[in-house]
């Protein structure tokens, strides 16, 4: 019988990848849950109707790029592209809106896309989101990006940049877009781009050919027309970020690929991933609520990807994922031995400490190659005589240097060892 393979375009990580995956999902995920973001877990699969009305239909997202099934009861249901539709759905859903503002809220998972596989972009891919919910205030724009720059920061990253700009607001926008209809019935589209701009015109600006790009050249830019609101807003967003020391380049054509964006809009670019290369961006929605039924209320959020974040920190060469699965590795030396592991390693668990046994009655030669690759800093062997005489044999498997402990010591001595701050003392 053949081998069921996964399916073509999707990522998945098993030892030794995933420890990178997860460090650096949890490393772009902690300055939001240190800011007051609480963590939400929505649903894989929405009704199609919450991405059509929520993401856009001129977008390539919803026209080309969705999963979309139905169900048993004839019910149009979609895998999710992007995670901000859900958790808006949901916090209109649960009532989170009526409650203290902004609802600030972080999730990570998997999106869906039916996209060409090619390094970086997948048909299943991770990403870390926040959304910042309720609020419209300059400050808060600069503390939602500030949050991700803060954890590519944490992982290590330096070759990236960030890409800023404001697509305006409803007072704005009208007048711009008949600016840029005109200009646009001017220059050479072929019908499908044509029928998109009628939808929306900003997304021919982010059309990525050659060709479209020469003819685009004297394209009115929203920056150039901002009302007086937006513009005021921007600077003072831009007068925070300058204030926190984050770098930043001005971006008067970067539209990102959702339709929901207004005002604040950015991009995070890194310079060591070739085509592929964004590794997050984000921005202000401020008409999404209300088109989903819920509050007129403004939000901001981004999304990091995962997947190309970890690519990102290969290409610089950062040791992401070379921490050690464990710890301590036990080794037992008969029956006896192993039942007093068990409990050992219980308790060991039970402060912190990472910890594995050699299980299936290997001996001593095997569990320590076990132990070897485990990367444990310690082994600990404990055999019949060394229950009777209360003691248990510690190896550093680094130094190879081995020492004697008293059994009651190992749990207090080894407190700490996770973080690095291994207790010393009389360990006879």
């Amino acid at each position: 019988m053949s081998i069921v393979n996964a399916p073509k375009g999707v990522m998945e990580y098993l030892p030794p990848d995933s420890a990178g995956f997860t460090q650096v999902r949890d490393a772009l995920l902690a300055p939001a849950l240190s800011a007051g973001y609480s963590y939400a877990e929505t649903p894989v699969f929405e009704h199609t109707e919450l991405f059509v009305r929520g993401v856009g239909q001129s977008t390539d997202v919803v026209s080309k790029e969705m999963f979309t099934f139905e169900d048993r009861g004839g019910r149009s249901l979609t895998l999710r592209p992007e995670l901000t539709a859900g958790v808006m759905r949901a916090v209109i859903e649960h009532g989170l809106d009526r409650g203290q503002l902004p609802v600030k809220l972080a999730t990570s998972g998997q999106c869906f896309r039916a996209e060409r596989p090619q390094a970086g972009r997948g048909r299943q891919f991770s990403q870390v989101n926040i959304e910042a919910i309720g609020v419209d205030d300059p400050a808060l724009d600069a503390e939602v990006i500030a949050l991700a720059d803060e954890g590519f920061r944490r992982l290590g990253l330096q070759d990236y940049s960030l890409h800023l700009t404001s697509l305006g607001d409803a007072d704005c926008r009208p007048a711009y877009r008949e600016r840029l209809v005109e200009f646009l019935d001017t220059i050479d589209l072929d019908d499908a781009t044509r029928e998109r701009a009628k939808i929306n015109p900003l997304r021919v600006l982010d059309d990525k050919r050659d060709d479209i790009q020469r003819q685009l050249v004297d394209a009115p830019l929203m920056l150039d027309h901002l009302s007086e609101v937006s513009a005021a807003h921007f600077a003072e967003v831009r007068q925070h970020l300058d204030a926190l020391g984050i770098k930043y380049q001005i971006d008067p054509r970067l539209v990102r690929g959702l339709d929901y964006y207004t005002k604040t809009t950015f991009e995070f670019i890194h310079n060591g991933l070739g085509s592929q290369s964004a590794v997050g961006g984000g921005g202000r929605y401020d008409g999404l609520m209300a088109e989903l039924g819920g509050q007129p209320l403004s939000g901001i959020g981004w999304g990091l990807g995962i997947d190309r974040t970890l690519l990102a920190c290969r290409a610089e060469g950062l040791p992401v994922g070379d921490q050690p699965r464990v710890d301590v590795y036990l080794v037992p030396l008969g029956e006896a031995a192993r039942a007093k592991c068990v409990l050992l390693a219980a308790q060991l668990r039970g402060v912190g400490v990472r910890v594995d046994i050699a299980y299936g009655g290997k001996g001593i030669k095997a569990s320590m190659k076990g132990a070897d690759r485990s990367g444990a800093r310690h082994a600990l062997i404990l055999g019949e005589r060394d229950i009777e005489a209360g003691v248990v044999q510690v190896k550093d498997m680094a130094s190879g240097e081995q020492q004697e402990w008293a059994l009651e010591h190992v749990v207090p001595h080894l407190r700490g060892i996770s973080s690095g701050a291994l207790e010393q003392g009389d360990l006879s």
